[in-house]
């Protein structure tokens, strides 16, 4: 089991508690247009806080979550049973070509290695009008950083011009953003789309 993977085991029994993820859920599920989302996958899902979030506004829509922590999806199959929660990474979606309507993936871009390959699979699996739809951190403040047991690159997803950047390889461009604080945090959410 990854470093990541375990670490996220052990938080998953506490995740919803945090203010953070609770906000920065509703705000994502705000912020993506859902009328059109017939399938949304969230990539590390979590506990499905997302999900949940796109669920109450629509119903309708077919609800694929995707994660590497055991832990985590336990409590998100338990948390909504109607959606369906894979154990799997970013790098290797288990999607067809142009099969998602909605990708959202919410303060884990800056735990994947390799970017690229993530994007460009994002870029996949979207349909021809499909969005992805991001939540990352603005600069962090200065200091003592929290002590992980895992790499972290917060600093390329820290403003819209960095995420557009990253993201244009893979044919992706941005499309709006909005910025918030969620449970204190300053964060940053952008829509993108082929």
């Amino acid at each position: 089991m990854s470093t990541v993977a375990a670490a996220f085991d052990e938080r998953a029994a506490t995740y919803d508690g945090s203010s953070l993820h609770r906000e920065l859920a509703e705000a994502v599920a705000e912020f993506a247009h859902l009328s059109d989302a017939r399938v949304v996958l969230d990539i590390a899902t979590g506990t499905g806080l997302v999900l949940r979030a796109i669920a109450s506004r629509e119903p309708s829509a077919r609800l694929v979550g995707l994660d590497i922590s055991r832990g985590m999806l336990m409590i998100a199959r338990a948390a909504l049973p109607e959606g369906q929660f894979i154990e799997a990474a970013a790098e290797q979606l288990p999607m067809a070509d142009g099969s998602v309507d909605l990708i959202t993936c919410v303060t884990a871009m800056h735990l994947i290695a390799d970017p690229d390959i993530v994007f460009a699979e994002f870029a996949r699996a979207l349909a021809p009008q499909g969005r992805l739809v991001l939540a990352t951190f603005e600069p962090m403040p200065t200091g003592s950083p929290v002590a992980r047991p895992y790499r972290t690159n917060h600093s390329a997803f820290q403003s819209a011009q960095l995420v557009a950047l990253a993201a244009a390889p893979s044919g992706l461009t941005l499309r709006r953003s909005a910025n918030g604080y969620y449970g204190g945090e300053a964060c940053l959410l952008t829509e993108l789309s082929r």
